[in-house]
């Protein structure tokens, strides 16, 4: 799918012609510059490579802005590939935010916000061990019994337990495009995005 890379400025909510309140979030969508050109005959497949937000040159190495520079750009921090681009683009050609259009359904991906360690409560909504009744008194969120015995003496794989919460990649589907403001590069999209504020997001449509 075509698409662009954004990034998560926020949330905040519109009103819809019948008074609703929709909440939103706020996206800043490129400009991407085509960093790259696969075509069929080299890489045996048709896609553009696009980079996203220039990198400070100190942070860059030679083989980075050898690439760069035949694009005609600087080094970009965030560099995704995207395939089913219609018409003919060419390396240092700009996508701007327009390349979506009000109304549209995409698809966003980023990273989950990471919540370290977490139990079983937060981690999968346990209700604790006995709900406070029947003599707990200190262990209310407690995971209780996994279920294994002298058969089969072992503990199931994908047993739900605590463990480490978020900094996954989380693709939320159709979304609808709300609003584009071309002149700031934004576009405002109904729902909530995985990922905190500034964080890097792919939408795709």
């Amino acid at each position: 799918m075509s698409g662009l890379i954004g990034k998560k400025i926020g949330m905040t909510s519109l009103f819809d012609e019948n008074g609703k309140n929709i909440p939103c979030t706020v996206i800043e969508a490129g400009p991407c510059v085509v960093t790259q050109v696969r075509t069929e005959e080299v890489d045996g497949y048709n896609a553009l490579q696009l980079g996203f937000d220039d990198k400070k040159a100190k942070s860059s190495n030679k083989a980075l802005d050898g690439h760069f520079q035949k694009a005609g750009t600087v080094a970009k921090k965030k560099v995704v590939e995207f395939q089913g681009f219609e018409g003919e683009f060419k390396l240092g050609d700009s996508i701007t935010v327009e390349h979506f259009a009000e109304g549209e359904f995409v698809d966003v991906s980023g990273t989950s916000k990471g919540k370290g360690f977490q139990g079983v409560v937060k981690r999968h909504g346990f209700g604790g061990v006995g709900q406070a009744t029947h003599g707990q008194h200190n262990r209310l969120r407690a995971p209780g019994s996994i279920g294994a015995a002298s058969y089969p003496a072992r503990v199931f794989k994908g047993m739900r337990m605590a463990g480490r919460m978020g900094g996954e990649k989380v693709k939320v589907q159709n979304l609808r495009v709300l609003k584009v403001v071309p002149e700031k590069n934004l576009l405002v999209i109904k729902g909530a995005i995985p990922g905190h504020k500034n964080s890097y997001v792919i939408i795709e449509k």
